[in-house]
C-alpha cells in the first residue's frame, strides 16, 4: 500500500493544534467578551468621565492600570464624588475576580485534559470537525479502517472503551482524538459531535453494540451514513435492506482470499462484484505477454491492468497502446476463470520476484502490537 497520500504528521499536528485553538476561543469567548469590557471599555469610562483633585485629567494607561489593580480590590485613583464612577469601584472587583477565576481555571482544566486525552478535550476538539467519520472500536480492524481514512485526508474521531487497547497510543501519537469511553453510553456519540458527522464505521466485535451504535447514530444525525460489521451474514442481510446501511462481513470478505492463497500463491487479492468473482495478480512480462499492448490483452483475455513497474516508479493505468516489456511486472485484474486462461497462456506457475514480500501494512507505518479486536 502505497503511503503517498498520508497527510505528513507535522502538518497533520499542526492543524489539530489549530482546531484545538479554535475551539478554546468559541469556549471562552464570553470570557474574552468580558475582557474586552474590563480592559477596554471600562478604562475608557475612567478616562472619559474621572476628574481628580483640581479637576485633573487622566490618561488611558492611568485608567487601565487602576481597572487593572481594581480587579483585585487595589484601586490606583484617588476618591472621587462622581456616583456612576463609585459603583464601578464597587462592582468591579468580585465580579472581574468570578471572571478572572473561571477562565483560568477552566483553561487549566482543558489543558490538562488535552495532554491526557480526557473526554472533555475530545467533545472541545469534535466540535471544530465538520464531515468527520466515526470509527467505534480501536482493534485491528478499526485500526485499520481509521489509518485509511488518515491516509485518504479524512479527519476521524475514534471511540474505544479500553483504556488500554494496543492501538490507542498509535493513533493518539497521530493526534486522532480517542474517546475512551463505551459507545452504548449516551453522551459518547454526541462528544464526538456525530450530528455533523459525514459517516460512522462500527467496527467492533458485538453485533449488537455494532447495530445499537448505528440505530443511535441515525436518531442523533438522519443524514450520516453508516458502515456496519457483522458476524451474522443473515442479520446483516436484513439489516441492510431495512435500514439502508452498508453491512459488511468480516468473513465473507475474508473467505475468498483465504480460498484462493490456500490454491494459488500468485493471487495477491481477491474479491466479489455480485457474483463474479474477481482477482488481482502479477504477472511477469514473458515473451508470451511482451507481444501484447494494454489494448489488446484486455480484448483477449478481459482483464485489465492496474499497473506495470520496472525499475522505476510504477505507472498506473498505463495507456491502452502501451507495449509490454521483457522485465515489467504488470498487476492484472479480472474473473477468476479468465485469470486461470491468462495463466495458462503465460505458463507461470511461481509469482515474479517483485511481487514477493508485498504487504498492506497500515498507512501509519508503525509496527502492530499484538492484540484481537476489542469489544468496543
Amino acid at each position: 500500500m502505497r503511503h503517498a497520500a498520508m497527510i505528513p504528521p507535522p502538518r497533520r499536528r499542526l492543524r489539530a493544534r489549530g482546531r484545538y485553538l479554535l475551539a478554546l476561543l468559541k469556549r471562552f469567548r464570553l470570557t474574552l467578551a468580558m475582557a474586552v469590557v474590563f480592559f477596554g471599555v471600562v478604562p475608557l469610562v475612567f478616562k472619559t468621565l474621572y476628574r481628580g483633585p483640581g479637576g485633573a485629567r487622566i490618561s488611558f494607561g492611568e485608567a487601565l492600570h487602576h481597572t487593572y489593580f481594581l480587579m483585585f480590590g487595589q484601586p490606583s485613583l484617588p476618591y472621587v464624588g462622581d456616583v456612576f464612577l463609585e459603583l464601578l469601584n464597587f462592582a468591579l472587583p468580585p465580579f472581574g475576580i468570578a471572571v478572572i477565576a473561571d477562565g483560568v481555571v477552566r483553561f487549566a482544566y482543558l489543558f490538562f485534559a488535552q495532554k491526557n486525552h480526557d473526554k472533555e478535550w475530545i467533545t472541545v476538539i469534535s466540535e471544530t470537525l465538520r464531515s468527520h467519520v466515526i470509527v467505534c472500536g480501536a482493534g485491528r480492524v478499526g485500526y485499520r479502517v481509521a489509518a485509511q481514512l488518515l491516509e485518504l485526508g479524512h479527519e476521524v474521531v475514534v471511540i474505544e472503551k479500553r483504556p488500554d487497547a494496543p492501538f490507542i497510543a498509535v493513533l493518539q501519537a497521530h493526534d486522532v482524538p480517542v474517546l475512551i469511553d463505551d459507545v452504548k453510553s449516551p453522551q459518547a456519540l454526541q462528544r464526538t459531535n456525530v450530528r455533523h458527522a459525514a459517516a460512522i464505521v462500527c467496527a467492533t466485535d458485538d453485533d449488537l453494540a455494532n447495530l445499537n451504535t448505528a440505530l443511535d447514530a441515525r436518531r442523533l444525525n438522519p443524514s450520516i451514513r453508516v458502515v456496519m460489521r457483522l458476524f451474522d451474514d443473515d442479520l446483516g442481510a436484513r439489516v441492510r435492506d431495512a435500514f439502508q446501511a452498508e453491512v459488511l462481513s468480516s468473513s465473507a470478505l475474508a473467505a475468498p482470499a483465504l480460498a484462493l492463497a490456500a490454491l494459488d500463491p500468485r493471487i495477491s487479492h481477491s474479491f466479489h462484484a455480485g457474483d463474479r468473482l474477481m482477482v488481482v495478480s502479477d504477472f511477469q512480462v514473458t515473451d508470451a505477454l511482451a507481444a501484447l499492448t494494454v489494448a489488446e490483452l484486455q480484448h483477449r483475455f478481459r482483464v485489465v491492468t492496474l499497473c506495470v513497474r520496472h525499475r522505476s516508479e510504477p505507472q498506473m493505468h498505463p495507456k491502452p497502446t502501451h507495449h509490454f516489456k521483457r522485465g515489467e511486472v504488470a498487476t492484472l485484474q479480472g474473473m477468476y476463470p479468465d485469470y486461470l486462461e491468462l495463466r495458462a497462456f503465460t505458463g507461470e506457475r511461481t509469482p515474479p520476484v517483485s511481487a514477493v514480500g508485498r504487504s498492506d501494512l497500515a498507512p501509519l507505518r508503525t509496527p502492530e502490537p499484538e492484540g484481537g479486536d476489542s469489544a468496543i
